[in-house]
């Protein structure tokens, strides 16, 4: 039988994704002789990694008596689309070394992918160096290849000197060049050569609103995704749903998140799993941790995004004992969990103060799964260990692993010393936390805050003034609250409002209650110097307050009220809500800065651990 035949058998069962068909092919051949020749070998290793055989593939490349360029750009490529770019540069320098190959334009192509998909500039930067030496210097393919993968990197004006330099530029080119300014968070940029682009299609279109939902301008992007709508654009790939279901996730708009989720089903993409994990995602950052899990047992097909997705959606909103159940049940189910499984279930214990178990996982996490600690895997030990009260311990792992720490990490033990009063020790890992120039406001808000806790005025005045010559400014404190249709943004302080008479008579009513009941306001969480009255006054204007009364006061009795917060809420606050969730009878649901907290009956999901 003409070896033609066997090809088109080949494409057949790549088309249908047939393993049992092509493992009989391929046992065929080595029974007709014909594992010697090498068309028919490259189209079955590219065959087997269609049909999500890799391993197979890859026993298949390396027994090759010979192997030529297709060769490798097929089990490179393979590499790529099961998203293992890493082992694509591994196996890049084999070309030469064992084969005597110098990379022609599908190789360089398969390289670049990988480094673009990888996100490192430095490897990449090589492959262009080699690419731009090679006989292929000038192919628009692998050209367009380079401009996505600086995009990709966040080296958007690396990527035009290459886009510059394509004489025929396809919409890939366009795509990748609009992405990387979009990604970059510079807009009028990727507006303009968006503008300019040939066409304006659903990719175009697609490039521009994920790379500005990636740059945190969701607002943005859901403008121009109304107008992408408004132009009639066909969403005949779903990507672009993905990316504005993210846009809700990362603002907190539920009402705007469940619109979409309506549009995915009308559209037919709600059996989508990468959509279907970016729901449960934006259910569960918009704090309707219910909506997530019905996604999510909705689901057909799960992989470990949908089964992490979920269970970090539970230890954020205080479910531990859930996320730990919806792990074993993942186990179970033969997925095996990633880094970001581990960071999810480290950080769910922190939360309720699970020492042995989050100890157990960590270990686990090494020895059963070979997964080696990142700095971030470090960091939720650290604070489960902290907040839990074991700083010798942590203090022990922090000069032990085999990371620097960095500014996230000694600001989780400088709270946790500040919360158990260790003044000696918060002030040894100050000194740490200050060499590294900290960028974040909030860092030296911390130290100020351990020292006015402790009644040091002088020092914490000090610290401030250090804050003021770094140039770094606390960013104001705002709560929204939101409902569907209406939404609040309040500052804290009593800035003027339509509605605030009503606000301030609906606190003070509050506020005399709760002091029947046994609230004394704690003042420690003000940092000024002033009359014990006063602080007392910041702190019934702080915004979250603001936010509940104005929720209170517009939203249908009986319903839940939900809160987002940009800095972490303060334990008095925390106090107060608790306190109103109970006397107005109202589940009372805030994102802060750290978690979610629902508060309901008097009570808080995160148990005072936050």
């Amino acid at each position: 039988m003409p070896i033609f035949h066997y090809l088109l058998q080949l494409q057949k069962c790549a088309k249908h994704r047939s393993a049992a068909s092509t493992k009989q092919l391929h046992a065929h051949f080595f029974k007709l002789g014909l594992t010697h020749f090498l068309p028919l070998l490259n189209t079955l290793v590219n065959v087997y990694a269609k049909c999500n055989l890799l391993q197979e593939a890859l026993q298949l490349f390396v027994e090759m008596p010979q192997r030529d360029h297709v060769s490798w750009a097929t089990i490179l490529t393979a590499q790529n689309q099961a998203n293992f770019a890493n082992k694509t540069l591994s196996m890049f320098p084999f070309v030469f070394s064992l084969d005597r190959l110098l990379p022609d334009d599908f190789i360089f192509a398969s390289l670049v992918k990988a480094c673009g998909s990888l996100g490192v500039a430095k490897q990449g930067k090589q492959v262009h160096g080699n690419f731009l030496v090679s006989p292929f210097f000038n192919d628009a393919v692998v050209k367009s290849s380079l401009v996505d993968m600086y995009a990709k990197c966040g080296l958007p004006d690396d990527g035009r000197a290459v886009f510059d330099s394509i004489k025929l530029k396809n919409m890939a080119s366009w795509t990748a060049m609009i992405y990387g300014y979009a990604r970059k968070g510079r807009k009028k940029e990727a507006l303009e050569l968006f503008l300019m682009a040939p066409l304006k299609n659903l990719f175009a279109w697609t490039a521009l609103i994920s790379g500005l939902v990636k740059s945190g301008n969701g607002l943005d992007a859901f403008d121009l995704f109304f107008e992408m709508r408004r132009e009639g654009i066909s969403i005949i790939d779903p990507l672009v749903l993905s990316s504005i279901v993210g846009a809700s996730a990362n603002l907190a708009m539920l009402e705007l998140g469940k619109q979409v989720h309506g549009l995915v089903i009308r559209l037919g993409y709600e059996s989508c799993m990468f959509i279907s994990n970016a729901l449960v995602d934006m259910y569960a950052k918009c704090s309707d941790i219910l909506a997530a899990r019905d996604v999510f047992s909705r689901m057909s097909r799960r992989d470990v995004v949908s089964w992490t997705s979920i269970i970090v959606g539970a230890a954020q909103h205080g479910r531990a004992e859930e996320a730990l159940s919806l792990y074993d049940k993942m186990v179970a189910n033969g997925v095996k969990p990633n880094e970001v499984t581990f960071v999810g279930l480290v950080h769910a214990c922190s939360h309720v103060g699970f020492v042995n178990r989050g100890r157990e996982l960590f270990k686990s996490m090494i020895e059963d799964y070979g997964i080696r600690p990142s700095l971030q895997h470090y960091t939720c030990l650290l604070d489960l260990l902290g907040r839990s009260g074991y700083l010798d311990e942590a203090e022990n792992i922090i000069n032990s692993m085999p990371f620097k720490p960095d500014e996230p990490t000694w600001a989780a033990l400088l709270s946790a010393c500040k919360h158990y009063g260790n003044a000696k020790m918060a002030i040894r890992f100050a000194d740490h936390l200050l060499s590294l120039k900290p960028q974040e406001p909030s860092t030296y808000i911390l130290l100020s805050n351990i020292y006015a806790s402790s009644g040091l005025w002088e020092r914490a005045s000090k610290a401030r003034h250090l804050l003021e010559t770094l140039e770094v400014r606390k960013e104001p404190g705002y709560s929204y609250v939101d409902f569907g249709k209406e939404g609040q943004v309040f500052y804290a302080g009593e800035k003027p409002h339509p509605m605030k008479d009503e606000i301030f008579g609906l606190l003070k009513e509050l506020d005399v209650e709760m002091r029947r009941r046994g609230y004394v306001p704690d003042t420690s969480c003000v940092l000024h110097n002033m009359e014990h009255q006063e602080k007392e006054r910041q702190l019934f204007w702080h915004s979250e307050r603001l936010a509940v009364a104005y929720g209170l006061l517009k939203s249908v009795p009986g319903t839940l009220i939900r809160i987002v917060k940009n800095l972490r809420v303060c334990g008095d606050c925390h106090t107060v809500l608790k306190f109103i969730s109970d006397i107005v009878r109202r589940e009372i649901i805030v994102r802060d800065a750290k978690r979610y907290h629902h508060f309901k009956d008097g009570k808080c999901s995160c148990n005072d651990f936050w």
